[in-house]
């Protein structure tokens, strides 16, 4: 059984992340979604609450767990016994930051491998940061999230 890990901020979670989170869900017998504790980013929600708002957003998918965590991935990997990290890949600019962190993950947990699923061209543009940007001026998220999620932000925002 191989077990894998989708790790991130989630600040908030996205249509994009959940779409690979789908598409990582049926290809491995188990997904944890990693919700890191203190990224080095400005964050709008508490890991409470991105944990919440993550659990609600894969409740459809019976095999995908949410967990927080702190330190290094590859410490939670060992932890929950995971042998794949998943990543999403959006553009290019991904792909050299993902590279990087892979070879570091790699140095640091070498059984560990990286499985990378590229974005859908309909989520190639959105990241979180931009969502929140365009949330807080008032613009149109509809499609970009679920409505749990806009609900959530219209609040933080309101």
């Amino acid at each position: 059984m191989i077990v894998a890990i989708y790790p991130g901020s989630f600040d908030p979670i996205t249509n994009g992340h959940i779409d690979v989170a789908t598409r990582a869900a049926r290809l491995f017998a188990r997904l944890i979604i990693g919700v890191y504790d203190t990224p080095e980013k400005r964050l709008l929600f508490t890991l409470e609450e991105r944990v919440e708002l993550v659990k609600q957003a894969v409740a459809h998918l019976d095999n995908v767990e949410v967990k927080p965590f702190s330190g290094l991935t590859v410490d939670f990997a060992r932890k929950v016994e995971a042998q794949v990290t998943v990543r999403g890949l959006r553009v290019s600019a991904d792909f050299e930051h993902e590279f990087d962190m892979a070879m570091m993950n790699r140095r640091l947990g070498p059984k560990l491998e990286l499985v990378c699923l590229m974005a859908r061209p309909e989520y190639q543009f959105l990241s979180s940061s931009l969502l929140k940007e365009v949330a807080r001026l008032g613009g149109s998220i509809k499609n970009l999230v679920p409505e749990h999620v806009a609900q959530a932000l219209k609040e933080k925002e309101g």
